[in-house]
């Protein structure tokens, strides 16, 4: 599915972020501005932090675009791509440079008390949705572009009550690799980045709020301390952005040294 024409003027260079409008794809947009790079962001319900998220891309340097996505929602994902092709030409493009898969939702629960509802819900959106969404955003990449799947530092270590999610972000960093291998003929890259416990509101905002609990990860931590939005944020614009074009189907964590 190559593009029969690339972008004349390739600048501003374009991000595609999920779940854009918070936590860690909201600080990855703000950091891809202070680089440059534009942003077309997703959210699901919450217009008002997606209008902030939009704002604050503004303020860092870059413009950027908030579109409605409910990743769990294959269906949807035809009329998503028509809405990211309209918005192109906002930024004076024809296609997009980067996609970061980041929206997720959370599930802590027993692995005997998961129910098979609950599971269904975190493949639809964990692995279903990013599988479905790539697929129908790759005829308006760029080739030789980049694409980071978002996974978590739970598919290396373990903490009772993430195995319905950590399986399913395994499921994403084989997926991830798949990926790579058959999308290089377009020298798209394919790679994984799963940050380790980061104090936003992901799951209910548990590692940010439940202060006993983000001790105990602080004192599984090398660096000593649970991670900031910021320390993913800036990963991630300097795994899209940097000279790493020759590092493909590779799994980077980004954890502070979680769990060694």
């Amino acid at each position: 599915m190559s593009n029969a024409m690339s972008d004349s003027n390739p600048s501003p260079r374009l991000a595609v972020i999920t779940g854009g409008s918070r936590g860690l794809g909201r600080s990855s947009a703000v950091h891809l501005a202070r680089m440059g790079v534009a942003s077309i962001l997703t959210y699901r319900d919450n217009k008002t932090e997606a209008d902030k998220a939009v704002a604050e891309v503004a303020a860092a340097g870059a413009k950027a675009v908030a579109l409605p996505l409910d990743v769990g929602r294959a269906d949807t994902f035809a009329a998503f791509a028509d809405a990211v092709q309209r918005a192109l030409p906002t930024f004076g493009r024809a296609h997009f440079d980067f996609l970061v898969n980041n929206a997720g939702m959370g599930l802590h629960k027993p692995f005997v008390e998961t129910s098979e509802a609950e599971l269904d819900a975190l493949y639809q959106v964990h692995l279903k949705g990013p599988f479905l969404l790539t697929q129908a955003l790759l005829p308006l990449m760029e080739d030789g572009g980049r694409i980071l799947n978002v996974s978590s530092g739970l598919a290396r270590f373990t903490y009772p009550g993430y195995s319905a999610y950590a399986a399913m972000k395994g499921a994403v960093e084989v997926l991830t690799r798949y990926q790579a291998r058959e999308l290089g003929a377009r020298r798209i890259t394919v790679n994984t980045l799963a940050p380790g416990a980061i104090e936003t509101d992901f799951n209910g905002g548990v590692v940010r709020a439940n202060r006993e609990l983000n001790q105990m990860i602080a004192s599984t931590t090398a660096l000593g301390r649970v991670g900031l939005p910021d320390d993913v944020g800036g990963a991630v614009a300097t795994l899209l952005t940097g000279a790493l074009a020759w590092v493909d189907g590779q799994r980077i964590e980004v954890s502070g040294g979680q769990g060694l």
